[in-house]
């Protein structure tokens, strides 16, 4: 999203007529890039040079100053230079050899183990001073490094202090070697990238110029000017974002209702009928909601609300009036779990009222037959309600009379989704369910199109969750309390950041946590794995027989998150919880205490840090989406900014809504100075910009897909 690539440039060694290249050169055109490389950069969607100098690093190795022994903290990676003390010890078996060292210095003596590198017994001389980097932890009371790095002599490690070494997201046959061998060339052969922020901006903002920026996100110099890079790119993508969001804006916001609606006596006495009387807030939403589809324009609307707050009645209502009204609504979720969930909860409302209402199941695995009979009934008008996937919006479906769409933020219907919806019909009004916790100043940049309710209101018979943050000595007790709950009939949660082991880093893994704990609970206790590498049906299969009670424990990645309801499900416990954002957290925490039983979650920390447990005590003291986001935000420090985005939300290659918050408003700011400058981004002074912020709407099937 940063800069455009200027088809100027010369390859090294190479003249090219002109010195000019196309800006969607492949990456072949580099020197030593063959067909198979190129094919393993495709995997990770770099196809191009411009491609190329986009893919951010995804963290990044940072060689900080030795600590003394005394100094090290459990779960961070740190350096330490001593003596070595004594003789080094050699054990373990044939097949996998331990070799362990003690380092000493003035304030104490660390622990050092190194797996299946026998020869370190002779390298590692006693009275040898050297310094070794690794990531700290702690076993049986005592903190060691395992497989740390060697500098020795000491000295060599001086070389590489405060340096940060780029790491990339990888695939298969592709190491981060090789990445960074190929970004260099990109970026060292003389590629000049064009500059498209106006330079009034530039100089307000006090902004990096592009290629500076480029090279110091891949290979910074030092901090500041990794730092200076960052906020160029963050910057440019919102502020690219947030034009196009205008521009799209301009052409969707006077859209006239197509479908007229009125009010229906038989909705009102559905909404009586309830078993629960909706809180302040979701009467005040529905008003809202209801007072859209009634009126004269096309209804975008975004509908907030923590976890448990009560969207989904919300969305059903719609569903219904709109039913009522002689039109057709379709609700979309992101999985077909989920779709299910939905649809058997829209039957159930049905058959336990009395309203004249249809509602029809679509799904992409459904069978050839299955999916036919369904469309015709979708065409005919039979089916007033539909719910499904995207096969919703598939060629194949063609509605009635489609009247309201319901999605969640996982698929948000953009400009163009609603114009191929349009060629089925008239232009459909949209409702947009999300259940992360944006403070509402960011909610106004990022959902511009839309107007925005907020239900921040929890029913009185939600209970709450109850919280701990513990440490892993605590894994234990953890283990007996979720085998309580199970003989007690409930279903638990283990989250882990990890799907294997990885030697690069020392946490919890799916794989490996599932059979451990699958032996610590015995076979009358079900636990199954679930992760992003599983074929979907696979996924759906584990997840439905979560749902249904044949698995009482599951030990997943975050693939979860958006996942299902499973009301009977009490203990959400997360291994590593300093590795997640807090509003990812919170969104994990959302999937229990949906039913009648007291439910709890377990964030189990590495690190013993004080910030990190400053963080989590955020999370542990409360079960407010809203003020845990706005507090994420007071405790964000540049120390953030070196690991993985935070949040996942939205589409951002480099920027993270709530990290960056301060810089998405000053782009929201600096959009709103160019636009009223200039509406159409016209003249020499937006040119640039205009024409990248077209290639941006061009590129994307819809650009505001979350």
């Amino acid at each position: 999203m940063a800069g455009t690539f200027v088809p100027c440039y010369r390859k090294l060694g190479q003249e090219k007529k002109g010195n000019c290249m196309e800006e969607q050169a492949k990456l072949t055109e580099l020197k030593g890039v063959g067909k198979k490389t190129a094919e393993l950069f495709a995997r990770v969607g770099v196809e191009t040079l411009e491609d190329l100098v986009h893919y951010y690093p995804r963290s990044y190795e940072v060689y900080e100053a030795p600590v003394p022994v005394a100094g090290l903290e459990e779960g961070k990676v740190q350096a330490v230079t001593g003596v070595v003390a004594g003789n080094v010890k050699m054990g373990g078996s044939p097949r996998l050899s331990v070799t362990t060292a003690w380092l000493k210095d003035e304030t104490g003596t660390l622990k050092t183990v190194w797996f299946r590198m026998p020869f370190l017994r002779n390298t590692l001389r006693p009275g040898s001073r050297i310094t070794v980097r690794g990531r700290v932890a702690e076993r049986k009371g005592e903190l060691l490094m395992e497989h740390p790095e060697i500098f020795q002599p000491s000295e060599q490690y001086a070389e590489k202090m405060d340096t940060m070494q780029p790491l990339y997201p990888l695939t298969a046959g592709l190491g981060n070697k090789t990445v960074m061998k190929v970004m260099r060339q990109a970026l060292e052969s003389r590629q000049l990238w064009q500059e498209i922020l106006p330079e009034s901006i530039r100089r307000k903002y006090g902004l990096a110029e592009i290629n500076f920026a480029l090279r110091q996100i891949h290979f910074p110099k030092n901090r500041e000017d990794f730092f200076r890079a960052r906020e160029r790119l963050v910057f440019e993508e919102f502020l690219t974002f947030v034009l196009a969001l205008r521009k799209t804006k301009e052409h969707t916001v006077r859209e006239k209702n197509g479908y007229p609606m009125e009010n229906k006596k038989e909705l009102d006495a559905f909404t009586e009928s309830l078993p629960y009387e909706l809180t302040g807030a979701q009467k005040r939403v529905w008003e809202e909601i209801r007072g859209d589809l009634t009126g004269s324009l096309v209804m975008s609307r975004l509908v907030q609300g923590d976890v448990g707050s009560g969207k989904t009645i919300l969305a059903v209502l719609a569903l219904f009036l709109t039913g009522l009204n002689g039109y057709q609504g379709a609700l979309m979720a992101p999985t077909e779990v989920l779709a299910r969930q939905h649809y058997a909860s829209v039957c159930r409302f049905l058959e336990e009222s009395s309203l004249p209402l249809r509602a029809e199941l679509l799904t992409g695995s459904m069978k050839a037959k299955e999916k036919r009979e369904t469309y015709e009934r979708i065409a005919s008008g039979e089916v007033q309600i539909i719910v499904g996937t995207h096969a919703l919006i598939q060629e194949k479906a063609v509605y009635h009379s489609l009247a309201l769409v319901v999605t969640d933020e996982q698929h948000r219907f953009g400009v163009k989704q609603r114009e191929a919806l349009a060629g089925k019909g008239s232009m459909p009004h949209v409702l947009v369910m999300s259940a992360t916790p944006i403070p509402r100043t960011l909610a106004i940049i990022l959902y511009g199109d839309l107007d925005i309710s907020v239900v921040d209101e929890l029913p009185a018979s939600r209970l709450p969750i109850k919280n701990c943050v513990v440490d892993t000595g605590y894994r234990k007790t953890a283990c007996r309390f979720m085998k309580q709950q199970v003989k007690a009939g409930r279903q638990c949660y283990v989250i882990c950041p990890m799907v294997e082991e990885s030697e690069a880093l020392e946490a919890e893994n799916v794989t490996d946590y599932a059979w451990m704990l699958a032996e610590e609970m015995g076979p009358d206790i079900c636990v199954r794995e679930l992760h992003g590498r599983m074929k979907q049906e696979q996924k759906d299969e584990i997840m439905e027989a979560f749902g249904r009670g044949e698995i009482q424990i599951l030990v997943s990645t975050t693939v979860i998150e958006v996942g299902i309801d499973v009301p009977n499900a009490t203990v959400m416990m997360v291994e590593n919880a300093e590795r997640f954002g807090l509003a990812q957290l919170h969104q994990l925490r959302g999937r229990v205490g949906r039913g009648q039983y007291q439910s709890y979650c377990i964030f189990m920390s590495g690190s013993r840090s004080k910030e990190t447990k400053k963080r989590l005590e955020i999370l542990n003291s409360s079960n407010d989406g809203f003020y845990i986001a706005s507090e994420d935000l007071k405790l964000r420090g540049p120390g953030d900014l070196f690991g993985i985005r935070q949040s996942g939300l939205m589409n951002f290659k480099i920027g993270d809504v709530f990290q960056d918050a301060g810089i998405l408003q000053k782009a929201a700011a600096a959009a709103g100075e160019i636009l009223e400058d200039s509406p159409e981004l016209a003249g020499k002074n937006y040119q640039k910009l205009e024409t990248h912020v077209e290639r941006y709407l061009s590129r994307s099937v819809d650009f505001l897909t979350l």
